[in-house]
């Protein structure tokens, strides 16, 4: 069907108003949009279609169909074809792209969202939209690519970066004809607002010691400061790149990550005991008593468990780093466990994936989903007091008799050595 150079508006809803249909708007925007290229191209030929005119430059030459898709459905669109030379509308069309841009952003969202390309297929053709294949959905979807790439490698100037936590989920990717796990190592903080801050996401082959001295050596290049106690699992390359990195921080073992270790030396019958005794110490209201509490639990331990008295006792400085600081401060960590809240939101969304394409695919995804939560702290309340954080950093003091400054720490916690 070729489009018409001019239309009656009166006419053409007399005859399709008593009659409409679901498809009345896509067809509507159809016949606007085959009229409006139609008359540009008419302006390019210097003559209208099908008229003798001396001022007539170029000839029509039929048309070439495309559909678009849009918000009202696919479209299939009539671009009129010269003789001499091209036309294309520049303003409605991208080139090599067959979707509005609204469209696209609707899609990159609903795949940030973990909708599958499945339940994708089903939503756009409630649109009235004929067909959205996977690699339809990727392209898409790589609007995103350009957003995370800005959010992963900004500079870290909202420092000081008091408290910092690190954590590493395995996801599958295929690699080489093959699927393969990889580790994605994320980084979060409190900055110096006292808002929480996604610092960077870093993507390994695996979680060793060389994966996350690159992680942290690329966050202190960004502009990564003032952290004094990072929070973390035991993993032994991640403790070594911690103290290679960032010299004069403590380190606090991560409370659910230890659990997990120590529910492993714990009898199956014992372990709710334990664990509640192990929770006691996280519920009390000052640092003496968190090791008061830790003694009367290794007094009630050695004698019926003894091997699970002995992995408490091992752990003990790394476990209680955190009573170091003010009370404020490791209330609100443990009662909202931040990054495993974090992980669980980032496994509800790549779980719908399952299985990424490759590396780019799992950094879109994950990196936009961090964009996105970081978005949420920045605008969202304090998670931590001005006054807290004053508190928890060392204070720099005069020293009259060298006209220099001491530094003087607010906490005895054991800082990681390089």
């Amino acid at each position: 069907m070729t489009a018409p150079s001019s239309i009656d508006p009166a006419q053409f809803l007399h005859e399709h108003l008593p009659n409409a249909s679901p498809d009345l708007l896509r067809s509507l925007l159809t016949t606007f949009i085959n009229t409006l290229m139609s008359a540009e191209a008419d302006a390019v030929c210097g003559a209208a279609y099908g008229q003798s005119s001396p001022e007539r430059t170029n000839v029509r030459n039929g048309y070439r169909h495309r559909e678009f898709d849009t918000r009202a459905g696919t479209l299939d669109v009539a671009i009129p074809k010269l003789r001499s030379g091209s036309y294309f509308p520049d303003w409605l069309l991208e080139r090599r792209r067959r979707a509005e841009r609204a469209l696209t952003t609707v899609v990159a969202t609903c795949y940030l969202l973990g909708v599958s390309t499945r339940r994708m297929e089903k939503l756009v053709e409630t649109l009235g939209i004929t067909r959205l294949s996977k690699s339809q959905v990727s392209v898409m979807a790589a609007e995103l690519d350009e957003a995370v790439e800005a959010f992963r490698t900004r500079p870290l100037d909202q420092g000081p970066y008091t408290f910092l936590a690190a954590d590493a989920l395995v996801l599958k990717v295929r690699e080489g004809g093959r699927v393969v796990n990889v580790h994605a190592l994320v980084a979060t903080a409190v900055n110096g607002d006292g808002h929480r801050e996604i610092l960077g996401l870093h993507v390994t082959s695996s979680e060793d010691g060389a994966g996350w001295l690159g992680f942290f050596r690329d966050l202190t290049a960004r502009g990564l400061t003032g952290v004094r106690l990072v929070t973390s699992d035991a993993h032994r390359g991640l403790v070594d790149a911690i103290g290679a990195t960032l010299p004069g921080a403590g380190w606090q073992r991560c409370r659910t990550h230890y659990a997990a270790n120590l529910m492993a030396a714990t009898p199956k019958s014992s372990w709710p005991w334990v664990r509640a005794l192990l929770h006691s110490v996280y519920d009390q209201p000052d640092a003496a008593s968190v090791h008061a509490q830790f003694d009367r639990i290794l007094d009630a331990l050695t004698d019926k468990l003894p091997r699970v008295a002995a992995h408490l006792d091992q752990a003990r400085a790394d476990v209680l780093a955190f009573t170091g600081f003010p009370r404020e401060v490791w209330r609100q960590i443990w009662s909202n466990n931040p990054q495993e809240r974090l992980n669980r939101e980032i496994r509800r969304r790549t779980d719908v994936v399952g299985i990424f394409p490759d590396r780019t695919a799992l950094i879109r995804l994950v990196g936009a989903v961090l964009a996105e939560q970081h978005d949420e702290w920045t605008e969202g309340r304090r998670y931590l007091g001005l006054d807290v954080l004053a508190r928890a950093r060392p204070t720099t003091i005069p020293d009259t008799t060298t006209n220099s400054t001491e530094e003087v720490p607010t906490s005895d916690i054991p800082a990681l050595s390089a």
